[in-house]
């Protein structure tokens, strides 16, 4: 989503990088252009304006004029006041002492807010608190029924009342169903408007009044930019929700809504949805984001994604097959399965320092992943073990099997082939000194 403003503050920033003095000229010139990507980004021009005024009385300090690579003693300021913008640090979701955390969604009509509601769900459930979603909207066309499709896709029970219920009536006697039934937690999906009313805003004032939720989270959709912004700011007067969730956040949105709504608000984004899967919903880490946008990458997520796809077993086992250089075509199709499961590739590639940036302008194609895999998925067992059987007529029976071509099929040959090679080299030049490690091995 910040893909355009890193492009602009790598261009802003890399002039300075190498000047071995800055002035208060330099400064204002490279500020000015600061503020200009800001807008450009749809941040709220409130918001750009106090921001560039925090970094330009740090950035005039003696310190920074003085220092020896002053340019990136800036970046380094412009880096700590976006974490600052973005909230400081990621903030949980707060538990009740006494079960069930009650959480009510709020937000409106399109944002998400169902579709959360059973990503936090899984989340809950994957920690071992076990969760109840309430089905509250009861306006939306077949909101039920989705609820209840992901519900059952998530194994979570959703509570639901006939159509024409009260909703009020609903999330009160969902949330005494939740405490009857031991549920740790139990999320409100309530009704979302096409825009701000008195009569909405009245009903989620009695819900509020009958479950006295631990948490309310207002879901904006990132593609609404400022509008989700005002909508933010007109919900916080009325429900005063504690934190924020954003969707489409993979989206080429500007990315104005981030850096703006936590500081409209002053509460801070919670979670952020990263696709349309279920499982794809990430804490928000306002310090990792502040990287990414800066062009610094975000190794953290990245190690996290490989650990939650990547047994600890699974990755010691890989380990001693590289030393004793037994790759298999089986092993390489578990590592590519695990790589997709991690998400776009893309998106992987831009929490490396530095990949963004080499890949400017480079189209990544997924298809070919699946074409991989599915020349790997038409070899034998014995084939994939033992590749060197693989004369002519097996090349010719996979290409037809995987609906690839022999030239295909070759060159997947040949580049594990010279794979192998690499690690057997890597492991004689590795015995009698240090073991090799690999990472999320222990």
């Amino acid at each position: 989503m910040f893909d355009r403003l890193s492009e602009r503050f790598d261009d802003i920033f890399r002039s300075l990088r190498g000047q071995g003095r800055i002035t208060e000229r330099n400064i204002d010139e490279t500020l000015r252009e600061v503020r200009r990507s800001l807008l450009e980004a749809d941040v709220n021009f409130k918001v750009a304006k106090g921001f560039i005024q925090r970094v330009k009385e740090q950035a005039l300090g003696q310190d920074v004029l003085k220092s020896l690579t002053p340019g990136q003693q800036l970046v380094k300021i412009v880096h700590d006041e976006l974490v600052g913008l973005l909230g400081g640090s990621n903030s949980p979701l707060k538990l009740a002492d006494l079960p069930p955390t009650v959480i009510m969604l709020v937000g409106l009509q399109g944002c998400g807010k169902t579709t959360i509601a059973a990503k936090l769900a899984r989340q809950f459930k994957e920690k071992g608190r076990p969760p109840m979603l309430v089905a509250a909207d009861m306006y939306r066309p077949a909101a039920v029924e989705q609820l209840q499709t992901l519900g059952a896709s998530i194994e979570v029970p959703v509570f639901s009342q006939p159509a024409g219920s009260d909703p009020v009536e609903i999330c009160r006697l969902g949330v005494d169903e939740a405490r009857k039934t031991n549920r740790s937690v139990v999320l409100l999906d309530t009704a979302g408007r096409l825009s701000i009313d008195e009569e909405m805003m009245h009903e989620l004032d009695r819900i509020l009044q009958a479950t006295s939720p631990h948490e309310i989270l207002f879901v904006a959709d990132c593609m609404q930019g400022q509008d989700a912004v005002a909508t933010a700011g007109r919900f916080y007067e009325r429900l005063a929700f504690s934190g924020c969730v954003l969707t489409k956040f993979d989206s080429d949105a500007r990315g104005g809504a981030a850096l703006s709504i936590r500081e409209v608000t002053g509460q801070p984004i919670k979670f952020v949805g990263t696709g349309e899967k279920v499982e794809d919903l990430e804490p928000f880490h306002p310090d990792r984001m502040a990287s990414r946008i800066l062009g610094m990458g975000d190794i953290l997520s990245l190690v996290e994604r490989a650990e939650q796809v990547i047994e600890r077993d699974k990755a010691q086992e890989m380990e001693e097959k590289l030393r004793k250089a037994s790759f298999t075509f089986e092993d390489f199709l578990d590592q590519l399965q695990a790589v997709r499961r991690m998400g776009p590739l893309e998106q992987l590639m831009g929490m490396i320092p530095g990949a963004g940036k080499a890949m400017k302008g480079m189209q990544v194609d997924e298809g070919a992943f699946s074409q991989v895999e599915a020349i790997i998925h038409s070899m034998t067992r014995q084939e994939r073990v033992q590749p060197k059987i693989l004369n002519g007529s097996r090349r010719k029976r996979i290409a037809r099997g995987s609906g690839t071509t022999v030239q295909d099929v070759n060159q997947l040959v040949k580049q594990f082939q010279m794979m192998q090679k690499m690690m057997k080299q890597m492991s004689r030049s590795k015995s009698g000194r240090k073991k090799m490690k690999m990472p999320f091995a222990g």
